[in-house]
C-alpha cells in the first residue's frame, strides 16, 4: 500500500462529520505531518476577506495572509494548487521561517468559494509533486467546515 492509499483510508475512519470543522481539521493535520514525514503541515482559513492560521502541525506560524500574498494567498487568488521547488525564488513569499524550503498549497472549495487552504511545508527542496498534488486535492475535497 503507499502512502496515500494509507493516507485516504485512515481518513475515511477519523474524519466524522459529527464533530465540529476544527476536530476534523486538527486530526487531518496530524494525519498528514505523521504519514507525509513533513517539517509543517496546516490549514488557513478564509475568514473576513483574509487567511486565518488554523489548525496546524508543526513549528508557530504566520497567523494571516491576505489574498494574492504568499503562496498561500496566491492559490486563495488563483484557486488552484502550487507546487513551489524553492520558496526562496518564490515572489512574495512570507518567510515565516527560513527552514521552509518547498510548499504545496491545495485549496478547498465548498459550493465553488473558497473556504480556506491546506498548506504543506518541507525543509528539502522540491519535495513535492503532481502525484502529490492529486491525491492532496483528493484529500481536501473530503474536508468540510
Amino acid at each position: 500500500m503507499n502512502r496515500y492509499e494509507d493516507i485516504h483510508r485512515t481518513w475515511e475512519h477519523l474524519n466524522d462529520p459529527q464533530t465540529p470543522w476544527y476536530t476534523n481539521l486538527s486530526n487531518a493535520a496530524a494525519l498528514l505531518k505523521e504519514k507525509l514525514d513533513c517539517w509543517w503541515v496546516g490549514f488557513y482559513l478564509v475568514e473576513n476577506n483574509i487567511l486565518n492560521l488554523g489548525p496546524f502541525q508543526g513549528p508557530t506560524a504566520c497567523t494571516t495572509i491576505e489574498k494574492g500574498r504568499g503562496v498561500c494567498g496566491t492559490v486563495w487568488e488563483l484557486k488552484k494548487s502550487l507546487i513551489v521547488d524553492n520558496v526562496h525564488k518564490f515572489k512574495g513569499h512570507i518567510a515565516c521561517s527560513s527552514e521552509s524550503n518547498s510548499e504545496i498549497v491545495i485549496p478547498m472549495f465548498h459550493n465553488n468559494k473558497i473556504w480556506g487552504v491546506l498548506d504543506i511545508d518541507s525543509t528539502e527542496f522540491a519535495a513535492f509533486n503532481e502525484q502529490d498534488r492529486i491525491e492532496l486535492e483528493k484529500f481536501c475535497a473530503s474536508l468540510n467546515r
